[in-house]
Formats: C-alpha cells, structure tokens, sequence
C-alpha cells in the first residue's frame, strides 16, 4: 500500500526527515508515535502528498504502486483527491456549511454528480449516527459530532488510506474512545487503510502497528 524509502525533509538548515523508510500494509491501522518534534507530522504530511521530500535527494515514494514523488503538481492534487482521506484535530470544518455539505465538498471538486455525492454523504452520516444532525452546521454540533463529520468527508470520495494527525486530541476522553474504536469499524466495513499520528496511548496500543519516530527517523 505505502512503500517509503529514504525520505528526507529539512527546513532551512533544520533536517526535520534524516532518511526514514517504512512500509505500510493494505487494510493496516498504524500509529506515529514519538516525542514533539520528531517529525511525525512532517512525516504525515509527506505521506499525505500535501508536502513533497527533499529535493535533490534520491527517495522513494509509493502508494497503491503509484511513484507520487514523480508526479506533477496537477497529477498528484487529483491523486490525493481520490485516494487519500484527511482527519485532522481541529476538524476543519466550513462553518457557513452544514453537515451534510462540508461531507459532500472532496466529492464535488472531483466533479461527481449532486444525487450519487449527496446519497452517499447522508450514508456515511447514517453509519456514523449522525443522520438527524445531516443540516445542522458546525456550531451547533458537538466536538465529538464534528470529528464524526470530518470523518465521514475523509470517507466520501472512497479512498484507499486515511490519515489522521492527532485525531483525538482535541476531545474529551469519552468521544476520543468512541473515535477510536470507530477507526476500526471502518476498516473492517470499508477496508481501508489508517496512518495516524498520535500522542494518545490507548489509540496506539489499540493499532495493528506503531511506528515510533525520534529524531527524524523511524527507530
């Protein structure tokens, strides 16, 4: 599924990434774990293609055995689109939109139709028992309830890994539980894979797999 090798990051004169190479299985939920400015979520976000390694350095990226390193600007803003979902800890909703919309947004810039986007957005909803919360907007939902949504729209587009950067970090230890344990409803109903970054022990001790990271390598 996700194939690293060799993968640096520096800013400036500061190396954030010194030469990390892992492996992530199909249908894997791994967590990132490791002490504030390890590089987890420089990795993450590497990882995610919402940065790119280190120039002039030989690496290795792949994902669903695709090279994204090697793709253009363009190639890899649809690739990410399609195939990659983002939970992040401040949910990062649109606060003028409702539930229902926010969800929907992945799909329409992928220009997929108002009817299959919308009935599939009010699905996702259902399974994550927000269906009575589909036209109310962020402000009026719970932080749990609007972790739920920013879950749902990392889903609509279907993508083939998820990743979360401290996902629970922003809720309260009851609502972190029930996140957690939705993490592995999900891949065993939709099969998919899961990279999170996380200091929360319970989340990681619950994973298939941690990754630990110190100083800017996988240890």
């Amino acid at each position: 599924m996700i194939t690293g090798k060799n993968i640096h990051k520096y800013y400036g004169e500061v190396k954030i990434l010194k030469g990390v190479d892992l492996h992530i299985k199909k249908g894997e939920i791994v967590a990132v774990v490791g002490p504030s400015g390890a590089g987890k979520t420089t990795l993450l976000q590497i990882l995610g293609t919402l940065d790119r390694p280190q120039k002039g350095i030989n690496c290795q990226l792949t994902i669903n055995n695709i090279p994204v390193n090697h793709l253009s600007d363009n190639e890899i803003s649809a690739f990410r689109n399609k195939h990659i979902g983002f939970i992040f800890q401040f949910h990062q909703l649109l606060p003028e939109f409702t539930a229902l919309e926010n969800v929907c947004i992945p799909a329409f810039i992928a220009k997929k139709g108002k009817a299959e986007t919308e009935k599939r957005a009010k699905e996702l909803l259902e399974f994550l028992g927000l269906s009575h919360r589909i036209n109310h907007k962020p402000s009026q939902l719970s932080g749990g309830e609007q972790q739920r949504v920013a879950v749902a729209r990392a889903l609509i587009n279907n993508p083939s890994v998820i990743f979360a950067d401290e996902p629970s970090g922003n809720l309260d230890s009851t609502s972190a539980k029930n996140l957690h344990e939705l993490f592995f409803k999900l891949r065993d109903e939709f099969g998919q894979t899961f990279v999170l970054v996380t200091h929360n022990k319970e989340l990681a001790e619950m994973a298939d797999r941690t990754l630990e990271m110190k100083d800017g390598l996988v240890i």
